[in-house]
Protein backbone atom coordinates (compact mmCIF):
# COMPACT_ATOMS: atom_id res chain seq x y z
CA UNK A 1 0.00 0.00 0.00
CA UNK A 2 1.33 3.41 -0.95
CA UNK A 3 2.51 5.65 1.87
CA UNK A 4 1.92 9.35 1.22
CA UNK A 5 4.78 11.64 2.17
CA UNK A 6 5.12 15.21 3.34
CA UNK A 7 6.60 17.28 0.53
CA UNK A 8 9.80 18.53 2.15
CA UNK A 9 13.55 18.57 1.62
CA UNK A 10 14.91 19.92 4.88
CA UNK A 11 18.02 21.42 6.42
CA UNK A 12 17.98 21.78 10.22
CA UNK A 13 19.70 23.85 12.91
CA UNK A 14 19.39 23.67 16.72
CA UNK A 15 19.71 25.85 19.83
CA UNK A 16 18.34 25.42 23.37
CA UNK A 17 14.91 26.73 24.34
CA UNK A 18 12.21 25.36 26.65
CA UNK A 19 9.26 23.65 25.01
CA UNK A 20 5.67 24.67 25.66
CA UNK A 21 2.75 22.26 25.36
CA UNK A 22 -0.32 23.09 23.29
CA UNK A 23 -3.80 21.71 23.56
CA UNK A 24 -6.72 22.49 21.33
CA UNK A 25 -10.45 22.07 21.09
CA UNK A 26 -12.10 19.46 18.93
CA UNK A 27 -15.23 20.48 17.01
CA UNK A 28 -18.31 18.63 18.25
CA UNK A 29 -18.53 15.21 16.64
CA UNK A 30 -15.15 15.52 14.90
CA UNK A 31 -13.85 12.12 15.94
CA UNK A 32 -17.11 10.41 15.02
CA UNK A 33 -17.39 11.38 11.35
CA UNK A 34 -16.45 8.30 9.28
CA UNK A 35 -14.63 8.44 5.97
CA UNK A 36 -16.22 6.71 3.02
CA UNK A 37 -14.86 3.19 2.50
CA UNK A 38 -11.61 3.23 0.53
CA UNK A 39 -8.29 1.39 0.66
CA UNK A 40 -5.97 2.72 3.35
CA UNK A 41 -3.13 4.94 2.12
CA UNK A 42 -0.73 5.47 4.97
CA UNK A 43 0.94 8.80 5.53
CA UNK A 44 4.53 8.77 6.77
CA UNK A 45 7.10 11.55 7.09
CA UNK A 46 9.76 12.25 4.48
CA UNK A 47 11.09 15.31 6.22
CA UNK A 48 14.42 13.92 7.44
CA UNK A 49 15.94 15.17 4.21
CA UNK A 50 19.21 17.07 4.35
CA UNK A 51 20.54 18.50 7.60
CA UNK A 52 22.88 21.20 6.43
CA UNK A 53 22.48 23.72 9.26
CA UNK A 54 22.72 22.90 12.97
CA UNK A 55 22.79 24.56 16.39
CA UNK A 56 22.08 28.13 15.27
CA UNK A 57 21.00 30.47 18.06
CA UNK A 58 19.32 32.87 15.66
CA UNK A 59 18.97 33.39 11.91
CA UNK A 60 22.11 34.73 10.21
CA UNK A 61 22.68 36.74 7.05
CA UNK A 62 22.71 35.29 3.56
CA UNK A 63 26.45 35.92 3.40
CA UNK A 64 27.00 33.90 6.58
CA UNK A 65 24.81 31.08 5.25
CA UNK A 66 26.87 30.98 2.08
CA UNK A 67 30.13 30.98 4.02
CA UNK A 68 29.10 28.28 6.51
CA UNK A 69 26.79 25.99 4.54
CA UNK A 70 27.12 26.99 0.86
CA UNK A 71 23.42 27.81 0.61
CA UNK A 72 21.22 30.89 0.76
CA UNK A 73 18.86 31.22 3.74
CA UNK A 74 15.88 33.59 3.70
CA UNK A 75 13.68 35.24 6.33
CA UNK A 76 10.01 36.24 6.02
CA UNK A 77 11.15 39.86 5.79
CA UNK A 78 13.07 39.00 2.63
CA UNK A 79 10.05 37.11 1.29
CA UNK A 80 7.94 40.20 1.91
CA UNK A 81 10.19 42.19 -0.38
CA UNK A 82 10.60 39.44 -2.97
CA UNK A 83 6.86 38.87 -3.31
CA UNK A 84 5.94 42.57 -2.98
CA UNK A 85 3.80 42.02 0.11
CA UNK A 86 4.47 45.24 2.01
CA UNK A 87 2.21 47.30 -0.24
CA UNK A 88 -0.68 44.99 0.68
CA UNK A 89 0.10 45.15 4.40
CA UNK A 90 0.30 48.95 4.23
CA UNK A 91 -3.22 49.00 2.76
CA UNK A 92 -4.53 46.76 5.56
CA UNK A 93 -4.59 43.50 3.59
CA UNK A 94 -2.98 41.00 5.97
CA UNK A 95 -5.43 38.09 5.78
CA UNK A 96 -7.46 39.43 8.70
CA UNK A 97 -10.83 37.74 9.03
CA UNK A 98 -9.74 34.74 6.96
CA UNK A 99 -8.74 31.23 8.05
CA UNK A 100 -6.04 28.93 6.67
CA UNK A 101 -6.53 25.21 7.38
CA UNK A 102 -3.33 23.14 7.55
CA UNK A 103 -3.54 19.34 7.62
CA UNK A 104 -0.69 17.28 9.11
CA UNK A 105 -0.30 13.95 10.85
CA UNK A 106 0.40 14.12 14.61
CA UNK A 107 1.20 17.85 14.60
CA UNK A 108 3.65 19.43 17.03
CA UNK A 109 3.18 19.83 20.79
CA UNK A 110 5.00 23.18 20.75
CA UNK A 111 3.46 24.78 17.67
CA UNK A 112 2.00 27.81 19.44
CA UNK A 113 5.22 28.54 21.34
CA UNK A 114 7.27 28.09 18.18
CA UNK A 115 5.05 30.38 16.10
CA UNK A 116 5.20 33.02 18.85
CA UNK A 117 9.01 32.81 18.92
CA UNK A 118 9.20 32.95 15.11
CA UNK A 119 6.91 35.97 14.97
CA UNK A 120 8.78 37.84 17.71
CA UNK A 121 12.13 37.27 15.97
CA UNK A 122 10.92 39.06 12.85
CA UNK A 123 8.74 41.73 14.48
CA UNK A 124 5.45 40.23 13.34
CA UNK A 125 2.27 39.85 15.38
CA UNK A 126 1.62 36.22 16.21
CA UNK A 127 -1.73 34.48 15.98
CA UNK A 128 -3.48 31.73 17.89
CA UNK A 129 -3.19 28.30 16.30
CA UNK A 130 -6.42 26.43 16.85
CA UNK A 131 -5.61 22.71 16.97
CA UNK A 132 -8.20 20.17 15.86
CA UNK A 133 -7.35 16.57 16.73
CA UNK A 134 -9.06 14.31 14.23
CA UNK A 135 -9.92 10.95 15.73
CA UNK A 136 -7.43 9.38 18.12
CA UNK A 137 -4.13 11.27 17.95
CA UNK A 138 -1.60 9.49 20.20
CA UNK A 139 0.53 11.39 22.71
CA UNK A 140 3.64 12.88 21.13
CA UNK A 141 6.62 10.53 21.37
CA UNK A 142 10.12 11.86 20.68
CA UNK A 143 11.25 8.30 20.04
CA UNK A 144 8.85 7.95 17.10
CA UNK A 145 10.56 9.14 13.91
CA UNK A 146 7.18 9.47 12.18
CA UNK A 147 5.99 11.91 14.82
CA UNK A 148 9.14 14.03 14.92
CA UNK A 149 9.20 14.15 11.14
CA UNK A 150 5.64 15.38 10.98
CA UNK A 151 6.32 17.85 13.79
CA UNK A 152 8.95 19.47 11.58
CA UNK A 153 6.52 19.49 8.69
CA UNK A 154 3.84 21.06 10.88
CA UNK A 155 6.21 23.78 12.04
CA UNK A 156 7.17 24.66 8.47
CA UNK A 157 3.56 24.73 7.30
CA UNK A 158 2.28 26.97 10.07
CA UNK A 159 5.17 29.44 10.04
CA UNK A 160 5.21 29.82 6.24
CA UNK A 161 1.46 30.47 6.07
CA UNK A 162 1.80 33.06 8.84
CA UNK A 163 4.80 34.66 7.14
CA UNK A 164 2.66 35.68 4.16
CA UNK A 165 -0.72 36.27 5.87
CA UNK A 166 0.13 37.45 9.41
CA UNK A 167 -3.44 38.56 10.07
CA UNK A 168 -5.09 35.28 9.12
CA UNK A 169 -6.30 32.72 11.62
CA UNK A 170 -4.77 29.24 11.45
CA UNK A 171 -6.49 25.93 12.12
CA UNK A 172 -4.10 22.99 12.40
CA UNK A 173 -5.73 19.60 11.83
CA UNK A 174 -3.74 16.78 13.45
CA UNK A 175 -4.54 13.26 12.32
CA UNK A 176 -3.44 10.08 14.13
CA UNK A 177 -1.91 8.14 11.24
CA UNK A 178 -0.04 4.81 11.20
CA UNK A 179 -0.33 4.23 14.94
CA UNK A 180 -1.68 0.68 14.62
CA UNK A 181 -2.73 -1.69 11.89
CA UNK A 182 -5.72 -0.35 10.02
CA UNK A 183 -5.25 3.34 10.83
CA UNK A 184 -5.72 5.15 7.55
CA UNK A 185 -3.86 8.10 6.07
CA UNK A 186 -5.27 10.00 3.11
CA UNK A 187 -8.88 8.88 3.75
CA UNK A 188 -8.58 10.17 7.31
CA UNK A 189 -7.22 13.50 6.08
CA UNK A 190 -10.01 13.82 3.52
CA UNK A 191 -12.63 13.04 6.14
CA UNK A 192 -11.21 15.73 8.42
CA UNK A 193 -11.20 18.29 5.62
CA UNK A 194 -14.81 17.61 4.66
CA UNK A 195 -15.96 17.88 8.24
CA UNK A 196 -14.34 21.30 8.65
CA UNK A 197 -15.71 22.49 5.32
CA UNK A 198 -19.22 21.43 6.31
CA UNK A 199 -18.83 23.33 9.59
CA UNK A 200 -17.80 26.48 7.73
CA UNK A 201 -14.25 26.37 9.07
CA UNK A 202 -11.52 27.58 6.74
CA UNK A 203 -11.23 29.57 3.52
CA UNK A 204 -8.15 27.86 2.09
CA UNK A 205 -6.71 24.39 2.79
CA UNK A 206 -2.96 23.72 2.54
CA UNK A 207 -1.88 20.11 1.88
CA UNK A 208 1.85 19.30 2.06
CA UNK A 209 1.51 15.61 1.35
CA UNK A 210 0.94 13.27 -1.55
CA UNK A 211 1.12 9.75 -2.95
CA UNK A 212 2.26 8.65 -6.40
CA UNK A 213 -0.71 7.79 -8.61
CA UNK A 214 0.91 4.54 -9.74
CA UNK A 215 0.93 3.12 -6.22
CA UNK A 216 -2.82 3.23 -5.63
CA UNK A 217 -4.71 -0.07 -5.80
CA UNK A 218 -5.94 -0.85 -9.30
CA UNK A 219 -3.71 1.66 -11.11
CA UNK A 220 -1.86 -0.97 -13.16
CA UNK A 221 -5.20 -2.26 -14.48
CA UNK A 222 -6.52 1.19 -15.29
CA UNK A 223 -8.89 1.10 -12.31
CA UNK A 224 -8.70 4.44 -10.49
CA UNK A 225 -11.57 3.84 -8.09
CA UNK A 226 -9.32 4.02 -5.02
CA UNK A 227 -8.26 7.56 -5.97
CA UNK A 228 -11.71 8.71 -7.08
CA UNK A 229 -13.14 7.71 -3.70
CA UNK A 230 -10.83 10.22 -2.05
CA UNK A 231 -12.15 13.24 -3.98
CA UNK A 232 -15.23 13.87 -1.88
CA UNK A 233 -13.54 16.54 0.27
CA UNK A 234 -12.44 18.49 -2.81
CA UNK A 235 -15.89 18.29 -4.33
CA UNK A 236 -17.30 19.59 -1.05
CA UNK A 237 -14.73 22.39 -1.03
CA UNK A 238 -15.73 23.45 -4.55
CA UNK A 239 -19.37 23.56 -3.48
CA UNK A 240 -18.48 25.83 -0.54
CA UNK A 241 -15.97 28.06 -2.41
CA UNK A 242 -13.06 26.81 -0.30
CA UNK A 243 -9.70 26.93 -2.10
CA UNK A 244 -7.71 23.67 -1.92
CA UNK A 245 -3.95 23.62 -2.52
CA UNK A 246 -1.51 20.72 -2.83
CA UNK A 247 2.27 20.51 -2.98
CA UNK A 248 3.41 19.27 -6.40
CA UNK A 249 6.17 17.13 -4.89
CA UNK A 250 9.94 17.04 -4.56
CA UNK A 251 10.81 14.34 -7.08
CA UNK A 252 10.71 16.45 -10.23
CA UNK A 253 9.09 14.60 -13.11
CA UNK A 254 9.10 11.36 -11.11
CA UNK A 255 8.16 10.43 -7.53
CA UNK A 256 8.51 7.75 -4.86
CA UNK A 257 7.78 4.07 -5.38
CA UNK A 258 5.42 2.25 -3.02
CA UNK A 259 8.29 1.13 -0.79
CA UNK A 260 9.59 4.68 -0.44
CA UNK A 261 13.10 3.37 -1.07
CA UNK A 262 13.50 5.09 -4.43
CA UNK A 263 11.76 6.81 -7.31
CA UNK A 264 10.26 5.56 -10.55
CA UNK A 265 12.56 5.43 -13.57
CA UNK A 266 9.96 7.17 -15.74
CA UNK A 267 7.62 10.17 -15.40
CA UNK A 268 4.80 9.87 -12.85
CA UNK A 269 2.54 12.24 -10.95
CA UNK A 270 0.92 12.30 -7.51
CA UNK A 271 -2.37 12.79 -5.69
CA UNK A 272 -3.80 15.12 -4.43
CA UNK A 273 -1.72 17.62 -6.42
CA UNK A 274 -2.89 16.21 -9.76
CA UNK A 275 -6.57 16.37 -8.86
CA UNK A 276 -8.25 18.99 -11.11
CA UNK A 277 -10.01 20.45 -8.05
CA UNK A 278 -6.67 21.08 -6.29
CA UNK A 279 -4.39 23.97 -7.19
CA UNK A 280 -0.96 22.38 -7.58
CA UNK A 281 1.88 24.44 -6.08
CA UNK A 282 5.33 23.90 -7.58
CA UNK A 283 8.72 25.14 -6.47
CA UNK A 284 11.13 27.90 -7.44
CA UNK A 285 14.58 29.02 -6.38
CA UNK A 286 14.85 32.66 -5.32
CA UNK A 287 18.09 34.63 -5.77
CA UNK A 288 17.95 37.46 -3.22
CA UNK A 289 20.17 39.88 -1.35
CA UNK A 290 19.78 40.69 2.32
CA UNK A 291 17.14 43.31 1.52
CA UNK A 292 15.06 40.72 -0.35
CA UNK A 293 15.72 42.24 -3.77
CA UNK A 294 16.24 39.85 -6.65
CA UNK A 295 19.77 39.42 -7.95
CA UNK A 296 18.43 37.29 -10.81
CA UNK A 297 15.02 36.06 -12.01
CA UNK A 298 13.53 33.07 -10.20
CA UNK A 299 14.50 29.64 -11.48
CA UNK A 300 13.03 26.16 -11.03
CA UNK A 301 13.72 24.44 -7.69
CA UNK A 302 16.27 21.71 -8.38
CA UNK A 303 18.93 21.09 -5.72
CA UNK A 304 18.33 18.57 -2.92
CA UNK A 305 15.03 17.77 -4.59
CA UNK A 306 13.15 19.17 -7.56
CA UNK A 307 9.73 20.69 -7.97
CA UNK A 308 7.16 18.11 -9.03
CA UNK A 309 5.47 18.50 -12.36
CA UNK A 310 4.17 16.68 -15.41
CA UNK A 311 1.00 15.09 -16.78
CA UNK A 312 -1.33 13.05 -14.59
CA UNK A 313 -1.92 9.44 -15.58
CA UNK A 314 -5.34 9.40 -13.90
CA UNK A 315 -7.05 12.75 -14.55
CA UNK A 316 -7.81 14.03 -18.04
CA UNK A 317 -7.24 17.65 -19.02
CA UNK A 318 -9.69 19.97 -17.26
CA UNK A 319 -11.29 22.71 -19.33
CA UNK A 320 -9.31 25.44 -17.58
CA UNK A 321 -6.16 23.97 -19.18
CA UNK A 322 -7.58 23.93 -22.70
CA UNK A 323 -5.46 26.99 -23.45
CA UNK A 324 -2.30 24.99 -22.71
CA UNK A 325 -3.40 21.75 -24.40
CA UNK A 326 -0.32 21.88 -26.59
CA UNK A 327 1.79 21.36 -23.46
CA UNK A 328 -0.33 19.10 -21.23
CA UNK A 329 -1.92 17.06 -24.01
CA UNK A 330 -5.00 15.08 -23.02
CA UNK A 331 -4.09 14.98 -19.32
CA UNK A 332 -4.20 17.27 -16.31
CA UNK A 333 -0.82 18.99 -16.03
CA UNK A 334 0.94 20.14 -12.86
CA UNK A 335 1.97 22.43 -11.30
CA UNK A 336 -0.39 25.38 -11.69
CA UNK A 337 1.76 28.05 -10.02
CA UNK A 338 5.00 28.10 -8.01
CA UNK A 339 6.70 29.74 -5.05
CA UNK A 340 9.96 29.41 -3.13
CA UNK A 341 10.99 25.80 -2.39
CA UNK A 342 14.73 25.34 -2.99
CA UNK A 343 16.93 24.29 -0.07
CA UNK A 344 19.58 26.62 -1.54
CA UNK A 345 17.32 29.53 -0.74
CA UNK A 346 15.46 27.81 2.09
CA UNK A 347 13.38 29.41 4.80
CA UNK A 348 14.37 30.02 8.41
CA UNK A 349 11.99 28.18 10.76
CA UNK A 350 11.95 27.91 14.57
CA UNK A 351 11.12 24.60 16.33
CA UNK A 352 11.38 23.38 19.93
CA UNK A 353 9.36 20.14 19.97
CA UNK A 354 12.60 18.25 20.71
CA UNK A 355 14.22 19.71 23.87
CA UNK A 356 17.57 18.20 22.83
CA UNK A 357 17.50 19.82 19.40
CA UNK A 358 15.72 23.16 19.48
CA UNK A 359 16.37 26.35 17.58
CA UNK A 360 16.49 27.70 14.05
CA UNK A 361 16.29 25.38 11.05
CA UNK A 362 16.37 25.96 7.30
CA UNK A 363 13.71 24.18 5.26
CA UNK A 364 12.95 23.79 1.58
CA UNK A 365 10.64 21.78 -0.66
CA UNK A 366 7.15 22.24 -1.99
CA UNK A 367 6.05 21.76 1.63
CA UNK A 368 7.26 25.35 1.89
CA UNK A 369 5.73 26.71 -1.31
CA UNK A 370 2.23 25.34 -0.60
CA UNK A 371 1.63 27.16 2.72
CA UNK A 372 3.31 30.28 1.29
CA UNK A 373 0.70 30.34 -1.46
CA UNK A 374 -2.05 29.56 1.06
CA UNK A 375 -1.12 32.89 2.65
CA UNK A 376 -1.50 34.61 -0.73
CA UNK A 377 -4.99 33.13 -1.14
CA UNK A 378 -5.97 34.34 2.35
CA UNK A 379 -4.90 37.85 1.34
CA UNK A 380 -7.04 37.61 -1.81
CA UNK A 381 -10.02 36.39 0.24
CA UNK A 382 -9.76 39.48 2.43
CA UNK A 383 -9.29 41.79 -0.54
CA UNK A 384 -12.32 40.30 -2.29
CA UNK A 385 -14.48 40.33 0.82
CA UNK A 386 -15.39 36.69 0.23
CA UNK A 387 -13.77 33.36 -0.54
CA UNK A 388 -12.16 33.28 -3.96
CA UNK A 389 -12.86 29.53 -4.12
CA UNK A 390 -11.40 27.33 -6.85
CA UNK A 391 -8.88 29.71 -8.45
CA UNK A 392 -7.98 27.67 -11.54
CA UNK A 393 -10.04 29.59 -14.09
CA UNK A 394 -8.90 32.90 -12.66
CA UNK A 395 -5.27 31.80 -12.60
CA UNK A 396 -5.24 30.67 -16.22
CA UNK A 397 -7.15 33.76 -17.31
CA UNK A 398 -4.62 36.00 -15.57
CA UNK A 399 -1.69 34.28 -17.28
CA UNK A 400 -2.95 35.75 -20.57
CA UNK A 401 -2.99 39.30 -19.22
CA UNK A 402 -0.13 41.74 -18.78
CA UNK A 403 1.96 40.92 -15.68
CA UNK A 404 1.70 44.58 -14.74
CA UNK A 405 -2.00 43.95 -14.15
CA UNK A 406 -2.16 40.27 -13.31
CA UNK A 407 0.87 39.88 -11.07
CA UNK A 408 1.60 36.52 -12.77
CA UNK A 409 5.35 36.44 -13.36
CA UNK A 410 6.56 33.96 -15.97
CA UNK A 411 9.60 31.77 -15.24
CA UNK A 412 11.37 31.16 -18.54
CA UNK A 413 15.10 30.88 -17.78
CA UNK A 414 15.44 27.34 -19.12
CA UNK A 415 16.01 25.62 -15.77
CA UNK A 416 14.34 22.24 -15.32
CA UNK A 417 12.92 19.83 -12.75
CA UNK A 418 14.82 16.70 -13.75
CA UNK A 419 15.43 14.33 -10.84
CA UNK A 420 17.42 11.13 -10.57
CA UNK A 421 17.56 9.44 -13.97
CA UNK A 422 14.32 10.99 -15.21
CA UNK A 423 14.70 14.10 -17.39
CA UNK A 424 12.55 17.02 -16.34
CA UNK A 425 10.60 19.77 -18.03
CA UNK A 426 12.15 23.16 -18.77
CA UNK A 427 10.93 26.57 -17.71
CA UNK A 428 10.09 28.28 -20.99
CA UNK A 429 7.97 31.27 -22.02
CA UNK A 430 4.37 30.77 -20.95
CA UNK A 431 2.94 27.77 -19.12
CA UNK A 432 5.28 24.82 -18.58
CA UNK A 433 5.36 21.60 -16.55
CA UNK A 434 8.23 22.85 -14.38
CA UNK A 435 6.70 26.04 -12.94
CA UNK A 436 3.10 26.22 -14.16
CA UNK A 437 2.07 29.74 -15.07
CA UNK A 438 5.08 30.99 -13.09
CA UNK A 439 5.13 32.78 -9.76
CA UNK A 440 3.43 35.92 -8.40
CA UNK A 441 3.95 39.57 -7.55
CA UNK A 442 1.45 39.63 -4.69
CA UNK A 443 0.77 43.38 -4.73
CA UNK A 444 -0.66 42.97 -8.24
CA UNK A 445 -1.79 39.33 -8.12
CA UNK A 446 -3.93 39.58 -4.97
CA UNK A 447 -6.23 42.39 -6.26
CA UNK A 448 -6.30 40.81 -9.72
CA UNK A 449 -7.35 37.44 -8.28
CA UNK A 450 -9.95 39.20 -6.14
CA UNK A 451 -11.29 40.99 -9.23
CA UNK A 452 -11.54 37.75 -11.19
CA UNK A 453 -13.45 36.16 -8.30
CA UNK A 454 -15.89 39.11 -8.24
CA UNK A 455 -16.79 38.26 -11.84
CA UNK A 456 -17.68 34.73 -10.76
CA UNK A 457 -19.77 35.96 -7.84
Amino acid sequence: MRRARPRTRAAAAAAVLAAAALTGAVPPGAAADPAPATPAVKVVPAIAGHHLVRHVDSPVSIEQCQAKWKINCYTPLQYRKAYDLDALYDSGVTGEGRTIVIVDSFGSPTIQHDLDTYSKQFGMPSTRVRVVKWGHVPAFDLGDADMTGWAGETTLDVEMAHAVAPGASIVLVETGVAETEGVTGLPEMMSAEKSLIDRGTGDVISQSFGATENTFPGFAKGDHTSIMRLRYAFEDAAAHDVTVLGSSGDGGATDDTDSGAGTYAYPVNSFPSADPLVTSIGGTQLHLNDQGRRLAPDSVYNDFGAGGGGPSHVFTRPSYQDGVRGIVGAWRGTPDVSMSAAVDGGAWVYASFDPASTGWDVYGGTSESCPLFAGVVALADQAAGHRVGDIHRALYALRDKSPYYSGVVDIDDGTDNGYGTVPGYRAVAGYDLASGVGTVDAAKFVPALAAESWKRH
